[in-house]
């Protein structure tokens, strides 16, 4: 269970994020929507512990594990991930070494043969329907943006978290690609009882993923909580509505 309690974000000096109370289960997706410059991206870089974001909380844990103090790669062993709106590209790393060094930092009691984590890769590939040669290539660098995101989902199948925060992973894909992506976050959320946070601008990949919980965030606190019905809302009579 990931639980935060009156969550507060400072970027240099200015709060953005103003005090968000949230808990996430296991196998449950939560989205989260609103205007520009809201605090969505904000939040999830608070939440991982980017350096430049000053984070305050009366309780921020990950299956009872406090997160407050932790470094980003603690957390990342803790069971956080997150990606992001726009994925670097690292020239000379390819995804396969990217991935095998980040799974060997997250599971180093394990010793998985190379071969045995190359099929791993091969079929998280698969499941996004990314060439088998992109495990080879240098990470993102070449990608199209649609491929960039699912190269993401790809990662997060290979390094099975157990809470991920997706910054906006529907933006930049079309329809074919966003099916793909939504197919692919409903099953490591069936096979592997992961919870997601979901942050997006658009409604419609959440008529493919169909929330346990949407929260609406507007200057930097969380304004209204509901279902897939406050989705229809908004796609009807927008953030003026709540």
């Amino acid at each position: 269970m990931l639980i935060i309690k009156n969550l507060q974000i400072s970027v240099q000096d200015k709060e953005i994020v103003k005090g968000i109370d949230l808990t996430i289960k296991s196998g449950e997706v939560h989205a989260i929507m609103g205007p520009n410059g809201a605090g969505k991206t904000t939040l999830a870089m608070g939440m991982m512990g980017q350096p430049q974001f000053k984070v305050q909380s009366s309780k921020f844990k990950v299956n009872g594990e406090d997160m407050l103090n932790k470094l980003p790669e603690e957390r990342a062993r803790a069971g956080l991930f997150v990606s992001f709106q726009s994925p670097v590209e690292i020239t000379g790393v390819s995804f396969l070494s990217f991935l095998r060094t980040a799974y060997k930092a997250l599971y180093s009691q394990e010793k998985v043969p190379l071969s045995e984590f190359k099929q791993r890769v091969k079929n998280a590939l698969a499941t996004v329907f990314l060439p088998e040669e992109f495990m080879h290539r240098s990470l993102n660098e070449g990608f199209s943006g649609g491929e960039k995101k699912r190269a993401e989902i790809a990662q997060l199948l290979v390094l099975r978290p157990k809470f991920a925060i997706l910054d906006e992973i529907d933006s930049g894909l079309d329809v074919d690609s966003l099916k793909i992506v939504a197919k692919a976050i409903k099953e490591v959320v069936t096979k592997y009882r992961l919870g997601i946070f979901l942050i997006t601008h658009y409604q419609r990949i959440l008529h493919y993923l169909r929330p346990n919980y949407v929260h609406v965030l507007m200057d930097g606190k969380i304004k209204k909580s509901g279902g897939i019905s406050l989705v229809r809302l908004i796609e009807k009579e927008g953030y003026a509505a709540i």
